[in-house]
């Protein structure tokens, strides 16, 4: 039977997914609180990690080993590096990589993890045709862009920096999560999708963009990530 783990970084971005489950339990773990449950008939543990790629990293090796999950979906908001990409949209993980991984000076690739012999984190097909086809039933007035999605340790509000995130790395969106969560899901060949909803331009707005639209695009990417989830009924995990 498939159980779906479900990781927010905040709180606003998985409170609306708890507030319509139904909870048989509530683990504590590493300062962060699992709730076991199930939402629309699927057995489910939501949790928020905490901001930042050690949060997110240790969040899914608990969701392996203490819960058994079968699928990783994160859900967030994001900036958006592309032009046509505009607050209120979503991004949905084709691969996600690391913008701040830089072992260039030994000949690795800018966000190339050393001797690991990667740097992108492929998303399971599946989850992200269902993704795309949830939100078209869901959120039809929004639009949506499958592709990269690439994260750090970092709050991208310079247009420099923006630059080069697209330049170097060819990323839709950027944020601070999804790769470790991509990368510690990919070690335990658990199947993910990273879904990103666009809060900010990543540039000089984004100090002001954010706080205004934050909580709206959380929301509507939970909405979506509750439907993503009817999807799973009859897959096995790969």
């Amino acid at each position: 039977m498939n159980k779906v783990g479900i990781i927010g970084a905040m709180e606003l971005e998985v409170e609306t997914l708890k507030e319509k489950m139904t909870v048989a339990n509530i683990v504590q773990k590493a300062s962060m609180d699992f709730y076991e449950g199930s939402l629309n008939g699927v057995s489910v543990v939501i949790v928020r990690s905490g901001v930042g790629k050690v949060n997110a990293g240790i969040c899914v090796q608990i969701l392996a080993d203490l819960f058994q999950v079968t699928h990783i979906i994160n859900t967030g908001v994001a900036g958006s590096l592309n032009a046509k990409i505009d607050i209120g949209d979503i991004v949905i993980s084709t691969d996600t990589m690391y913008h701040d991984v830089d072992a260039t000076v030994f000949g690795y690739q800018p966000g190339e993890i050393p001797q690991m012999g990667q740097r992108e984190f492929i998303a399971d097909a599946i989850l992200v045709e269902l993704t795309q086809t949830a939100c078209a039933e869901v959120n039809p007035d929004i639009h949506v862009y499958p592709g990269r999605i690439v994260s750090g340790d970092q709050f991208v509000s310079d247009k420099s920096v923006k630059e080069r995130l697209v330049n170097v790395f060819g990323g839709l969106c950027t944020e601070m999560e999804g790769t470790a969560i991509a990368q510690a899901a990919t070690l335990n060949s658990i199947p993910f999708v990273i879904i990103r909803a666009i809060s900010d331009k990543a540039d000089e707005s984004a100090e002001i963009d954010y706080p205004a639209f934050e909580r709206k695009a959380a929301a509507d990417c939970a909405k979506l990530v509750a439907h993503v989830i009817t999807g799973l009924t009859g897959t096995t995990n790969n």
